[in-house]
């Protein structure tokens, strides 16, 4: 068997894209930041994200039938960890305006406009497979990745230092 901590050591060495994927509902901008948006199809466009089962974001979703996926850039860490904080209200945080009705960031270099067409369980996540109904953006900036828990680019990526044999012992124990 696999333990949870094996498994997001594992995934931990694999870097993901980084993006705020937002909706509006009840007359509110909701939004989170994810890792795991990828590309699904070519013809129709279409992409793919988890969300947990249990988010906000996830029901914002179902009630508004789409979303926006803002990209972004390599400057924009502060963003993705605002939009992964509990905090009240991210969107006070962040310059954002409406675009086709989505929350948009306005400093995001990707925008996509997407609408779910089918909604997998996946153990604590939904999968959403999703049209994209629409491009933009600048795509002027590095892009932002996520890999071995730190922010950065795939162009400036630094390789961290190894684990002490203290911590590795550590690990073993548990």
């Amino acid at each position: 068997m696999v333990t949870e901590r094996e498994f997001k050591d594992f995934m931990a060495e694999v870097c993901t894209p980084v993006a705020v994927v937002t909706a509006m509902a009840d007359g509110r901008p909701h939004g989170t930041t994810v890792g795991s948006l990828a590309s699904l199809s070519l013809r129709p466009p279409m992409v793919t994200i988890a969300l947990d089962h249990r988010s906000a974001l996830l029901s914002s979703v179902r009630r508004a039938g789409r979303f926006g996926v803002n990209l972004l850039g390599a400057g924009q860490a502060g963003l993705a960890r605002t939009f992964a904080a509990p905090v009240p209200d991210r969107f006070a945080e962040a310059a954002w305006y409406p675009d086709e009705g989505l929350p948009r960031l306005r400093e995001a270099p990707g925008w996509l406009v997407c609408v779910p067409q089918r909604l997998i369980p996946g153990g604590d996540h939904v999968l959403l497979l999703s049209l994209v109904t629409r491009v933009g953006g600048t795509r002027a900036a590095a892009p932002l990745v996520y890999g071995r828990r730190t922010f950065g680019t795939h162009s400036a990526f630094t390789p961290r230092p190894g684990a002490s044999i203290t911590d590795q012992i550590a690990a073993f124990a548990r």
